[in-house]
């Protein structure tokens, strides 16, 4: 299997200048081929006379041109010479990225989103994409060589197992780090349990297990929040362009980094948990980003050009609590623990969940009488709302391995 290493660098202050000439280095080559794109489309493209029919030319520039035409702007420009010609090649192959995704998104219907210009705060890493091609991972010193910049200290907190596959130095602040992928990591299988447990989160208690377990929702974004619009109320206060904007705007970065990490170790630590204590555990399959959408709006057929309420207050409450829960990364966390383990981890269909009844299986609206109690108009069955829907996503999930076996 596939991991990543985080780890901390420790680079001497002509090393700290260095990567910083090198991020923007790469930055300089990502927008110079956007805008090379950009402009070799609106001359070939938009400017054809066969713009509008089905022989429309396609777009004369791609990655493999730009690759290709590396060679040359190396020799043009020694400042770009000085570093990885593989890891500008991955730079290349970002900005090819960017256009791949606009244009499946153009075709599925979605938000295109055309690749923008990267301004310095969001350009943050530089990938060497082969182990020993500009970048050497070096274990037994604790150090890693990139090229034009020499051999960095790194933290190593633990060991790095499996094939280093790709090398990554990304910024973080005023920090930097190391980031390994490696392939061919081993498993390191749990002793099984037999057990299997039924997984609800939610807003309320951050998950409800099947077993009658209850973990609070540590709403760590709800908590920051005071110090986090502090921060904000005096960066809108600054002068923009100004150093002390440039200042403030860390302190606002900060602050909401600090919250992501304690929501992301919070996550890990339940996960682990959960993983040592049973074999399968079947969680919902959620669709997060349609669930975090806002209300749509309700227009006023007797006043034209009005609107109706339509809870958008309410709706944008319930999504902050969401996302500040944290659920898409929470699974994807217990499924990459999942994996090291050698657990099992199920995904049912969440419809429903909420109001069937566990002992009768009637589904009814009206048998969520609230938040958190649950009680049944046929069978009067009586339950903590959560824990009867862990129940019934536990019973969807035997109902798959019944299945599965037959």
């Amino acid at each position: 299997m596939r991991r990543a290493y985080k780890f901390r660098v420790r680079p001497t202050a002509r090393q700290h200048v260095a990567l910083g000439q090198c991020l923007e280095a790469q930055r300089t080559l990502y927008n110079a081929a956007l805008q090379e794109r950009r402009d070799a489309y609106e001359v070939a493209v938009r400017r054809s006379p066969n713009y509008f029919s089905t022989q429309r030319p396609k777009a004369p520039v791609n990655y493999g041109l730009q690759s290709a035409q590396l060679s040359e702007i190396r020799e043009l420009v020694p400042d770009q010479a000085t570093w990885s010609f593989s890891s500008q090649q991955a730079t290349l192959r970002e900005l090819n990225k960017a256009f791949e995704s606009f244009f499946r998104r153009v075709k599925s219907g979605e938000t295109p989103g055309y690749p923008r210009f990267k301004p310095a705060h969001r350009f943050d890493s530089v990938l060497w994409p082969k182990d020993g091609d500009g970048a050497k991972w070096i274990p037994e010193a604790s150090r890693v060589y990139l090229q034009g910049i020499g051999h960095v200290k790194v933290t190593q907190h633990r060991q790095v197992e499996g094939r280093v596959k790709t090398i990554q130095a990304k910024r973080v602040g005023r920090h930097w780090y190391l980031i390994l992928s490696c392939d061919d990591v081993a498993q390191k299988p749990l002793e099984h349990t037999g057990a299997i447990i039924g997984i609800d989160v939610g807003v309320a208690n951050f998950l409800t297990t099947s077993d009658g377990d209850f973990v609070d929702n540590p709403r760590y974004s709800r908590v920051g929040a005071g110090r986090l619009t502090n921060a904000q109320q005096v960066l809108a206060r600054k002068q923009r362009g100004s150093k002390n904007r440039r200042l403030a705007r860390e302190t606002v970065a900060n602050r909401y980094r600090k919250v992501a990490n304690q929501r992301r170790d919070f996550h890990y630590k339940v996960a682990r948990r959960l993983v040592k204590e049973y074999d399968v555990l079947v969680v919902e399959d959620l669709k997060v980003a349609n669930m975090t959408r806002r209300a749509k709006a309700k227009p006023d057929p007797e006043n034209p050009g009005q609107f109706l309420p339509n809870g958008a207050s309410a709706k944008t409450g319930l999504n902050r609590s969401i996302n500040d829960a944290g659920w898409a990364q929470f699974r994807s966390i217990l499924e990459a623990k999942v994996e090291e383990a050698g657990r099992t981890v199920m995904s049912v269909d969440p419809r429903n969940t909420s109001l069937t009844c566990h002992e009768c299986s009637h589904v009814d609206a009206g048998n969520r009488v609230s938040q958190a109690e649950f009680r049944c108009k046929r069978c009067g069955h009586e339950a903590h709302a959560d824990m009867n829907a862990a129940r019934n996503i536990l019973g969807a999930g035997l109902a798959l391995l019944v299945a599965q076996a037959a």
